[in-house]
């Protein structure tokens, strides 16, 4: 594979991408009990306005299955500067102004920067 090919060509089926310089965060979000539905809420609303924030290139929004009160996101942002222009974001002041009554200790951050994406034809399909 050559480390040349552009975010988002088409290699057969599905989407599979190089992602050179890109910054990603895992984040584990632990909710207070009993409030993990807020807090989806709140994310949900966050992830529906990501336009606003152009240097976001992607967002997971996951559960743990086996912890109802932990929510975990993994975000991946096209540079150093776009990660700052995200902290520094009217969006991101929302969700910081909405989130905190509802997590029980601070987040949990880890730097997890990637380097390849590769997504099938079933998740990239508009049929979704």
């Amino acid at each position: 594979m050559s480390d040349t090919l552009p975010v988002g060509d088409q290699v057969g089926p599905g989407v599979d991408a190089v992602l050179p310089g890109r910054i990603g965060l895992l984040v584990r979000v632990p909710v207070k009990p009993g409030l993990r539905a807020a807090a989806l809420d709140v994310l949900n609303r966050y992830v529906d306005d990501l336009h606003q924030e152009p240097g976001t290139e992607a967002f997971f929004l996951c559960v743990e299955p086996d912890d109802s009160d932990v929510v975990w996101l993994y975000e991946w942002f096209r540079d150093e500067d776009s990660l700052e222009a995200h902290r520094g974001a009217p969006l991101f002041g929302r969700l910081m102004s909405e989130l905190p009554d509802l997590v029980a200790d601070g987040p949990g951050i880890m730097r997890l920067d990637p380097l390849r994406l590769r997504m099938s034809s079933a998740v990239t399909a508009q049929s979704l």
